[in-house]
Order: structure tokens, then C-alpha cells, then sequence
């Protein structure tokens, strides 16, 4: 082996056309018949860039309000669909005389013609994920300056998705733009020149099998060398070059050669991302041409029903890209841009990103490529219609094409889905992905990322290599359907769902649990888009007074969808037969009804909620994972559990200390640890802690904690421990579950504790889990978004809680209805319920008020039914009991005590909604 610095091939010819053009808008289609294409226009604009970055369009009018158009997604500030031209004249270098030269224009929406001096090329291009190529060489004249023109056409070329959400072209994510972004450059190339080359490595004979396609533009065939070399970017260390003879056809020639990588080839992985860089250089004749291109040695493959890379499990940590860029409203074109998105999910403990229905540029698959990361891409689709128009099936296969050309060599790209939850002719999808996998074996492959087709989504298609779902058909395997239904439970796992399971499973956008906007977010959107949706929630905030309450609303729905999140990754962790998660998302959604379910802004930037280091105790290539029964105890219980780890990194743990401990605030009350191999994969049953929880005297929040010493690897949970042995002491409260009752109480001076039958009574229904997705794009939700209270409440003494909804609340809150107490004026809620954004109604299920002489605490979840079997509720009643016996029990006068009827008013009895009834 010897060192190579740098490749010293002669310099490519390109001309770069970015920079100053005109431009003219053509919505009415008039451009073409009036000569446009020989014109200069008045508008200038820089391109690279978008109609939005230069101001053109139809200027935005709505305004502030929660309304649905408001309200689906940021808006644009300037709008255009249509047709518009660009031109600008170009000069030719003198010494590009029997040149090829051919047009590059990086990334487009959606058709694009070009003229030379108004002569028009005979093709056009509409490809949505992959530059738009042009021939120019019988148009351009080696030392003369020409005029080139464009014409961008945004509009909807094929029917690709519903309401236009597939996020190759949505106004939802990234905008509906119009221009061109990315690289526009012009290229000369030699007559006989490489104008592809793929690279598909082979691990197992340490080949890297070279498949180069020639163009000719000889008459004749034509004799080459072709020399290959290959050198580790990190290492500099260069392969040993090969120098192969070739012959070249007129036209297109494909060649294949096998290159030997030598034994020391370095394998790339996430924890050692190894690129090398492979230069072909060609000399045929008077022709010369270079080509270099990056890849990796590696195998992204599935043993069973396990995913691995180079023959090692891997277990994907992931989340969706979505084309989310709020600033130009289009993804950046540039490494830096990419480097935010990369980094900052690997520092959130991710190994792996999915785009949903649409592909990225080449400058994200080079960074990942760099910093080790999985991708799953997509063919630029979601619609409920595949088959039914083939001229849309038609331009999937030439995407998909372009795809391979494009993007096949970069080793990030490892799967490959044919697009979203994709319904119709299922057939056509297996047919497409069939010739695929046969053209290109470097990645896996399925037919659709999920679906709702009847008959299809509960089990793989039968050549599927992987398969992404929410359920299978023996059960979920993601929390909608079991969090608000279930009681918690920390030892389930989705083993008995995936049992019998012949391919990898990956859980589909698992999450969507929605955050209140963070207001202060609204002074970050500085680009194209304004965030109307947000600040129609800030002036409907102020409308009602209750703008001093946005950042608790972000806080306490936000720690909720933390915990909800931890829980949703340690569920799929635990199950074996499940090789991935992908999360709906880590950072906000700002369309589809304002889906802010991010731990993240749309920015990548952190909402405050949890910090990197603590999501990374349940997001790492290692997670101690404890199973346990429950989250709430009582003293003359023990707490048992069992501690499994989840080993993805690299290599065993051997002979690893583990060290757990229970603590009560800082004071540890039990402790202790052992020493095992931990194997790479899943490890059930490292120890087994079982300890008598009779110390704890008082109703407590204890930690749970777990660290693999001399690691980073670490995790912790809470459970709540009541004591067993109280008596409930109503004192001078007098409880009673009849408002009329309430009120000849209250007026004869009584303290009150009206507790209704929450089953009859007007309100919303109570839930543990917050809004789904957005309340706008799912209304039919009942919509809360979790606990909101004051800890030091003197209320809430007896009863320890965070400001937000923990799993102690499940059983409050699920038996429950909160109020709706928008009308009531004075009192003063204890235990609120954050409203979704849709709504912003003042909501509480604890709520105390004067009336008269009286004082009156309504309670609206049950304090009443089987206290003894239901401990939370038995210390809530407890906790309010001591605090309205106090001295301290002064609430504020309700001035308005009548409205209590409308409040409380009795309903018919409403059953629960379901967890797919969103729908």
C-alpha cells in the first residue's frame, strides 16, 4: 500500500451559471406565445433561489385566526403556481470547440423546458428528486456568448398524493416553489467520456464491483484504458490501482470490473463510517474523462427476521425527515445545512433517518455517508391510487431510475421504500420494487411504508426484504392503541405481535404525541414563511388572557410527550423480533394541521423539554431496559423487576458491572450490583431486584436508576409509593355528588367536596394520552393535552407530582371528564388540563371556589369507587381532604355559582374513543 495526498487528473470544464437572471411570471401561459423565449426580462432574481426568496408572487392576506386554512401550515409570503421564465446570457470558452456540454440544474419543481437563442432543445425534464440534464452541444458555440432560457413549470405534472402531502411537492413542509436550487453549472466532456459509474461493494471477497456506462459520440468503436483507484478519505491510504483495457461502442457501453480492495479494507458502520473515494480516470483516443464518486464497503442486509450490517445486528434509533426547512421552504442543497439535521439527531442517540415520500439531495447522503448514518429514501409518493394512471406508474419507474444513477453509491442509502402508506393495485408496487432489487442489490427494499389497503399493512408482502407497520395482524406494536387503554405496565414488550415474523420489522412513525406551540418560536421564522398558525394561537391566547399560561401549556404537554416517547422506544427495544423505531418525530411537523409533536422545533433546535443526555439514556446503541408490573404501589407491596439490556453497539460487554439503586429524593433506601456479558443483541434477565417498599412512610416519588459502570450507558424511571394503611378523614367536608346538594351546602356555610359521576356529566373526555398528531387534521379527537398544576399546590402536599402528567395520573385521569370552565368567573382551578391549540378553552378536572359563606372543591375525576383497589385516587381524595380541613383552604369567591349547572349538567353517557377512531 503507499499514500495518496490528492488526485492530480486534469481539472473539470464547467462553467457555473448561478448568479444574476431575469425573470417573468406566466400563470396565463402567454409566455411561450409571445416570444418569450427571445426576450430579456425587467425582474431581476438570483439564482440559485426560489420566486419565494425574491418576494414574486401573490402576496399572502390571511390573518391571524384559528381557522383550518390558518391553521394547516406555515404560510407562504409570496405564492406562485405556474409557469415562469428565466434567462441570461452565457459566454463559451474558446478551447471547448467538439465538446460535449450538458446542463445541470440540481433540483427543480416540477417540468422544465430550455432554449438556446429561442431555440428550443427538443426534451424537457420533470424529475422531482434528481438534477434536470440537458444536451446542449448542438445549441452552443465554442467562444460565442448565447442566451439561455428556462421555464420552470410548478404545477402538478403527475397525480402523485392526496391534497398534495407527499413532501416532494406539498405546500405542507417544504413549499410548492418555483426556480431552481442546487447546482446550475454547464460541463464539457470528450467525445468517448464515463457518464456513470456504480459501485456495489462485496464484503465477503473484498470487491468492489464497478459497473461504468461510456457514451460515445464517435462514429466508430474506439480503444481505452480505464484506471482505477481507490483511497480510505479518513486514512489516505490508497488501494492498489488497476488499469483495464476497454473497448468503446458508439452510443452507450456498459462495462463491468472488478476491483480488489486488498485485505485491509476498512468496513463501514455507523460507529466507523470508513468512505473511500473511488477515481476512474478514462483516456480513449483524443479523449479523456474522470470520474470520481464516494462509497462504502459494507452490507446492509437481513438474517431472519433481523436487520444487520457487515453480518452484525443493528437495531435502527430513528425519526422522518420530512422536508421540513422553515426558512426557505426547501431542503438545503449545501453539506452545512445537512450537518444541523445529522448532528443533531446523533446527539439525540439516532442512527438513522427515514424521508417519508420523497428523496433528498446528494449533499445529505454525503453527509450521512460521513457521520455513519442508516437512511431509508423514498420514491416521491403518497396516494391511495397506485396503478389507476400509468403515466404516474411510468414516471415512478424513471424516478426510481434516476434514484440508483444519482444516489445507489453513497452507503447511507440502505432502504428503500416505494413510498407512504401507498394503496391501490398492490401488485404494481411488488412489480416496481421486483426491478429494482434486481438492478440494484445494495439496498432493502418494500413496497410501502405501512397502508391501509384491506387485505395488505398487517402482515409483509411476499417479497417484501423488511416491513414497516403499526400493528400486525396478531396485535400493535406502537402505544396509540395501549397507553390511554391499558394501565401502565413497564414489562410489555410486542414479542406475541411480531411472533412468527419471517422479515425485519421497523414500527411505523411511532409518537405523534402533539405539544403545545412554543410562542416565543414565532421571532425564528425569518425566511419565506410566516408562522400565521402560531400567532393566530398567541392572539387567541390574549383575546382570553391567558397568554401568561403559553409557556407552561409547551412545558407540561411537552414533559408529557417525554415520558410517552421513553416509553414508545423501550416497548420496541424490548421486543426482539423488532429490528427499528422510526419516530413521528423528533422534531415538529409544522403542517398537516400544525402537527407540533417534537421534542425539537421545526428548526432542530430543543423545545427545553429533556436534555440530549437524558434522551440518550433510552436512545443509545446500549439501554438497560427494567420491566416491572406498575408504576403505582402501595407500602405493603414490594417493587420486583427484572433488568434486561439492549446491546447494539459494536461488540460484547464482558464481564460489565452493573450498579442499580431506589432512591427517595437524594437518600437511597436499597442498592446493589452485579457483573455479566452483555452480547451483542437482546439480554433478558441480567439481574432480578425484588425489595420491600414498608420503609416508605409517606406517599413518595422514588427513583429507579441503572448505569453499566465505567459507560455512559445509563437509565432511570419513577414509580409512586402510597402508604396502605390510611383512613380517610373528611372532617368538616362535607363530600357529595349532587350539585343541588352542593348548593344548600355552600349556602349554609359548609366546606364542600363535590365530586360528580364523571360518566354523566357535560365535559371533554378525560385521557392520559395527549392530542394525536393535531387537533386541527384529527378534530374529532377529544383533545387534551395533558396535566397542567402547581406542585406546591397545598392541595397536591399529600400528593407528589411534577407540573405535568405522569403515569400516576393514568388512573385520574382516564376516569374522568374534564370541565369545560370558560364561563365561570373567579375561583380557581388546582388541576388543570391543557386544551389543545384549536381551542384554548380553560380546562380543569380540580377546581376550588367560595360560594357565599361556603368553600366548594369539584372534583371531576372519581374519588369514590373501589379506594381500597385504587390507591392514586384514595391519596388524591386524601391530599385535598387535609388541604380543605386546613386553615390554609381560602379560595377565591365564584361569582357566578349558578353557571355550575351548565357545567355539570348530565349527558347521556358517552363511550370511549378508540385508539384508531381519530380516522
Amino acid at each position: 500500500m503507499f499514500f495518496l495526498t490528492s488526485w492530480s487528473s486534469g481539472e473539470k470544464s464547467i462553467i457555473n451559471i448561478a448568479g444574476d437572471w431575469t425573470v417573468a411570471l406566466d400563470s396565463t401561459d402567454i409566455g411561450l406565445k409571445n416570444g418569450w423565449q427571445n426576450m430579456s426580462f425587467k425582474q431581476l432574481i438570483k439564482l440559485p433561489g426560489t420566486t419565494d426568496d425574491a418576494g414574486l408572487g401573490v402576496p399572502n392576506k390571511l390573518k391571524p385566526s384559528l381557522e383550518k386554512l390558518q391553521m394547516t401550515h406555515l404560510t407562504r409570503k409570496n405564492s406562485y403556481l405556474g409557469a415562469a421564465w428565466y434567462t441570461r446570457e452565457i459566454t463559451v470558452p474558446k478551447n471547448w470547440k467538439a465538446k460535449e456540454l450538458i446542463l445541470k440544474l440540481e433540483r427543480v419543481i416540477w417540468k422544465t423546458n430550455v432554449w438556446i437563442d429561442g431555440k428550443e432543445l427538443g426534451t424537457e425534464q420533470n424529475s422531482l428528486i434528481a438534477p434536470h440534464y440537458y444536451d446542449l452541444t448542438k445549441y452552443l458555440t465554442a467562444g460565442k456568448t448565447h442566451r439561455i432560457t428556462i421555464r420552470v413549470d410548478n404545477r402538478k405534472l403527475f397525480d402523485i398524493s392526496v391534497d398534495n402531502m407527499a413532501h416532494a411537492y406539498t405546500n405542507h413542509t417544504q413549499i410548492i416553489w418555483n426556480g431552481v436550487i442546487g447546482k446550475m453549472e454547464i460541463e464539457a466532456f470528450d467525445a468517448v467520456r464515463i457518464a456513470n459509474l456504480q459501485v456495489k461493494p462485496d464484503i465477503n471477497t473484498r470487491k468492489a464491483k464497478l459497473e461504468f456506462t461510456f457514451n460515445s459520440n464517435t462514429k466508430k468503436t474506439v480503444k481505452g484504458v480505464v484506471t482505477i483507484t481507490a483511497v480510505n478519505k479518513k486514512s489516505k491510504i490508497a488501494v492498489e490501482a488497476l488499469q483495464k483495457d476497454i473497448q468503446i461502442n458508439t452510443g452507450q457501453t456498459v462495462v463491468a470490473i472488478d476491483y480488489d480492495m486488498g485485505k485491509d479494507v476498512k468496513l463501514w458502520n455507523e460507529f466507523s463510517p470508513e468512505l473511500y473515494e473511488l477515481k476512474a480516470e478514462l483516456k480513449a483516443g483524443k479523449s479523456q474523462s474522470q470520474v470520481a464518486v464516494d462509497f462504502g464497503m459494507r452490507s446492509f442486509s437481513k438474517k431472519g427476521s433481523v436487520l444487520t450490517i457487515n453480518g452484525q445486528p443493528v437495531f435502527l434509533r430513528g425519526t422522518l425527515e420530512c422536508d421540513i426547512f422553515p426558512l426557505t421552504g426547501h431542503a438545503p442543497m449545501d453539506k452545512e445545512g445537512w450537518k444541523k439535521v445529522f448532528g443533531t439527531a446523533k446527539n439525540w442517540g439516532l442512527n438513522h433517518l427515514r424521508f417519508h415520500s420523497w428523496c433528498p439531495p446528494k449533499a445529505a447522503f454525503e453527509v450521512a455517508d460521513e457521520m455513519g448514518f442508516y437512511l431509508q429514501v423514498e420514491l416521491p409518493v403518497w396516494t391511495l391510487k397506485i396503478g389507476e394512471d400509468p403515466k404516474t406508474t411510468d414516471f415512478l419507474y424513471a424516478e426510481a431510475q434516476r434514484m440508483i444513477n444519482e444516489y445507489g453509491n453513497h452507503p447511507s442509502f440502505c432502504m428503500w421504500s416505494m413510498g407512504n402508506e401507498l394503496q391501490g393495485d398492490m401488485t404494481i408496487l411488488t412489480k416496481l420494487m421486483n426491478s429494482l432489487k434486481a438492478k440494484d442489490d445494495r439496498h432493502l427494499y418494500t413496497t410501502t411504508s405501512f397502508t391501509f389497503e384491506n387485505g395488505h399493512g398487517k402482515w409483509p408482502e411476499s417479497d417484501d426484504d423488511f416491513f414497516i407497520t403499526q400493528w400486525t395482524k396478531q396485535g400493535w406494536v406502537r402505544g396509540q392503541g395501549v397507553f390511554n387503554s391499558e394501565s401502565p405496565t413497564f414489562n410489555k414488550d410486542y414479542v406475541a405481535s411480531v411472533e412468527g415474523m419471517t422479515v425485519p420489522l421497523v414500527t411505523h412513525e411511532i409518537g405523534q404525541y402533539a405539544v403545545y406551540p412554543k410562542i416565543d418560536e414565532i421571532s425564528k421564522y425569518t425566511g419565506v414563511l410566516d408562522p400565521i398558525n402560531f400567532k393566530s394561537v398567541k392572539e387567541d391566547l390574549e383575546r382570553k388572557g391567558l397568554i401568561n399560561k403559553a409557556a407552561d401549556y409547551t412545558k407540561a404537554s411537552g414533559k408529557l410527550a417525554v415520558i410517552l416517547y421513553k416509553e414508545e422506544i423501550e416497548r420496541a427495544l424490548k421486543t426482539a423480533g423488532i429490528s427499528g423505531f422510526q419516530l413521528l418525530d423528533l422534531h415538529d411537523f409544522p403542517g398537516q394541521g400544525t402537527a407540533l409533536v417534537g421534542l425539537l422545533d421545526a428548526f432542530w433546535d430543543s423545545k427545553g423539554l429533556i436534555s440530549t443526555e437524558e434522551f440518550r439514556e433510552f436512545s443509545a446503541p446500549v439501554v438497560p431496559l427494567m420491566r416491572f408490573a406498575k408504576a403505582t404501589y402501595t407500602n405493603d407491596e414490594s417493587f420486583t423487576a427484572s433488568l434486561d439490556v439492549s446491546n447494539y453497539a459494536e461488540s460484547d460487554l464482558k464481564n460489565q458491572e452493573i450498579e442499580w439503586s431506589i432512591s427517595d429524593a437524594d437518600v437511597v433506601i436499597a442498592s446493589g450490583s452485579t457483573k455479566a456479558t452483555i452480547g451483542v443483541g437482546y439480554n433478558h434477565k441480567i439481574l432480578d431486584v425484588n425489595e420491600s417498599l414498608q420503609k416508605i412512610t409517606k406517599a413518595s416519588q422514588l427513583t429507579i436508576k441503572v448505569n453499566l459502570k465505567g459507560t455512559n450507558y445509563k437509565n432511570q424511571w419513577n414509580i409512586w409509593v402510597y402508604p396502605q394503611k390510611q383512613t380517610i378523614d373528611y372532617g368538616k367536608v362535607v363530600y357529595t355528588r349532587n350539585l343541588e346538594e352542593a348548593y344548600k351546602l355552600l349556602n349554609a356555610g359548609k366546606k364542600v367536596l363535590l365530586n360528580p359521576d364523571w360518566k354523566k356529566i357535560k365535559g371533554i373526555e378525560g385521557k392520559f394520552v395527549p392530542v394525536f398528531w393535531s387537533p386541527v387534521h384529527f378534530p374529532k379527537q377529544a383533545g387534551t393535552m395533558g396535566v397542567l398544576c402547581n406542585p406546591s399546590h397545598k392541595a397536591l402536599a399529600n400528593f407528589p407530582t411534577d407540573m405535568n402528567t405522569d403515569w400516576q395520573w393514568w388512573d385520574l385521569n382516564v376516569n374522568s371528564t374534564t370541565l369545560i370552565m370558560d364561563s365561570v368567573v373567579g375561583g380557581n382551578p388546582i388541576v388543570e388540563m391543557v386544551d389543545n391549540f384549536a381551542n384554548n378553552r380553560k380546562l380543569a378536572s380540580l377546581f376550588e371556589g367560595s360560594v357565599g359563606s361556603g368553600k366548594l372543591v369539584i372534583a371531576s375525576f372519581d374519588l369514590s369507587t373501589d379506594l381500597d383497589k385504587r390507591p392514586v385516587a384514595k391519596q388524591m381524595l386524601i391530599s385535598v381532604l387535609n388541604y380543605m380541613n386546613s386553615p390554609s383552604f381560602n379560595p377565591e369567591e365564584i361569582k357566578n355559582p349558578e353557571i355550575l349547572k351548565s357545567i355539570l349538567k348530565e349527558q347521556e353517557e358517552k363511550g370511549k374513543e378508540g385508539a384508531t377512531s381519530i380516522y
